[in-house]
């Protein structure tokens, strides 16, 4: 297929660049001239500006938006609500907020262009492991860019599925799945960061009570011997347990 698309920083060009290995025709556009051109070298199309963009894209026109989420999404989604046409497909990869998406696919319906949302997970890694998608929208514009999606997605890999599970007829085993109607594929990776910084945030705390640990005892009734927990140097800084008598 063809896609196109906008803002091609760290994620937005790894995905242009796996899209690519996967057989599909991308074309490109950030504000910064020299992210399109050094995709260009690569085999894309490049456009300097929105309107040479749309007009690069064949009808139905799929644009994956990669900008970041609030304003500079919002006006994006806006300008290419002016330059698109009846049945084209604008996905929003970014965070944005799900109710902004409901009520950006409303807005757009009007026209006849579809939205969807799509929560992106992968980071700088994708190019490689693959994305994992959390998709929300109508479901005839999603089966369209299926091909698009399953390119993306990490697949089912080399490893054995869940005992019982069998032949799913889903995709979510692939690392995508269609999550419903609009605004839930970022509803859903709403959660999805909530769960990741909730657990990044509780290593940094258990990182930082053993860095920052001088000197905790533990005594044992009627137990003589005081085990001491200190940072030792010997060993990084890391904290050990220290048995006054021996030398670490």
């Amino acid at each position: 297929m063809q896609v196109g698309m906008i803002g091609l920083g760290k994620m937005g060009a790894n995905m242009a660049r796996r899209l690519m290995a996967g057989g599909h025709q991308c074309v490109g556009f950030d504000v910064n001239e020299a992210n399109v051109t050094n995709l260009m070298k690569e085999g894309a199309a490049g456009a300097t500006s929105l309107e040479e963009f749309v007009s690069l894209l064949e009808a139905p026109r799929v644009v994956w938006c990669m900008v970041p989420a609030g304003d500079l999404t919002e006006k994006t989604v806006t300008a290419l609500a002016e330059l698109l046409e009846k049945d084209d497909i604008i996905i929003d990869g970014g965070n944005s907020f799900y109710k902004d998406d409901v009520r950006r696919a409303k807005l757009l319906a009007d026209k006849g262009i579809h939205y969807l949302d799509v929560g992106t997970s992968g980071g700088v890694w994708g190019i490689e492991r693959g994305y994992c998608l959390m998709i929300g929208g109508p479901k005839p514009a999603v089966q369209l860019v299926d091909p698009i999606f399953k390119t993306l997605a990490p697949g089912k890999g080399d490893i054995e599925p869940t005992p019982g599970r069998g032949n799913h007829p889903g995709t979510a085993d692939q690392g995508y799945l269609h999550c419903g109607p609009s605004g839930s594929g970022h509803f859903v990776k709403m959660i999805h960061n909530g769960i990741e910084y909730g657990m990044m945030l509780a290593y940094a705390e258990g990182f930082d009570i053993m860095r920052n640990a001088l000197i905790a005892t533990i005594c044992r009734k009627n137990c003589a011997t005081i085990s001491i927990l200190r940072k030792s140097p010997k060993f990084g800084g890391a904290v050990v347990w220290w048995v006054p008598g021996y030398s670490i």
